[in-house]
């Protein structure tokens, strides 16, 4: 067969195209099939149904996990006994809600605070203590007298309440000291009832928050 001229009435042709060799995809590494998954391959194969167990699960996390909490009256009665309670919650939080809500249908009322701009719980919640606003360098530097938060909440609740719950978050920054403090509360005020954000775990729990202060 005569070769393609590569000119054509006087005009050039395009050189002919070169095809790349095609890339071949990389070989995959061998691995080993578990024996579960093959059996359960197996199983599917020959029309049976292949079962799957789950350890530590129970009717709660398939049935209203969030909502359905089994440990309430445990709860309750715990904080009537210790009166002072450490609580670990979940990180993506929301569960310490369900409890909440539990103590506010008792007849309960709330104290929220944050352990980081608490200062000194002792002065803060039992005694008149000092504030001070800022001042931005140009006003001079003035000091106002709080009444104590406990004793004010005390006075101001209704008279068919049950109590004062001290809810503290983030109390974990707290000191062993402040925790003493807080756990010998109720023993203070009777009507008292305290509860601290100490950390956290894989589901919602409590411990007297005297183990946890060591008192």
């Amino acid at each position: 067969m005569a070769p393609v001229a590569s000119m054509l009435n006087g005009a050039a042709l395009a050189p002919p195209l070169r095809l790349q060799p095609r890339l071949q995809h990389p070989r995959t590494l061998p691995f080993t099939v578990p024996m579960s998954v093959r059996r359960s391959s197996f199983a599917a194969r020959n029309g049976r149904a292949a079962t799957v167990r789950c350890e530590g699960i129970g009717i709660g996390d398939f049935i209203g996990g969030d909502l359905l909490k089994f440990d309430l009256g445990q709860w309750l009665s715990d904080v009537e006994e210790h009166k002072a309670l450490a609580i670990y919650s979940p990180h993506e939080g929301g569960y310490e809600g369900r409890y909440l809500n539990r103590l506010r249908y008792q007849g309960y009322y709330f104290l929220d605070l944050s352990a980081r701009g608490l200062g000194d719980p002792e002065t803060t919640l039992t005694k008149i203590h000092p504030v001070c606003p800022a001042h931005l360098g140009k006003q001079p530097i003035a000091r106002w007298y709080f009444p104590p938060e406990v004793d004010y909440r005390l006075a101001a609740l209704p008279p068919n309440a049950k109590g004062l719950v001290v809810w503290i978050i983030e109390a974990k920054v707290l000191s062993k000291a402040e925790l003493q403090f807080l756990a010998l509360l109720p023993t203070l005020r009777p009507n008292v009832r305290v509860i601290a954000e100490c950390g956290n775990w894989r589901k919602f729990m409590w411990k007297p928050l005297k183990e946890i202060a060591g008192a």
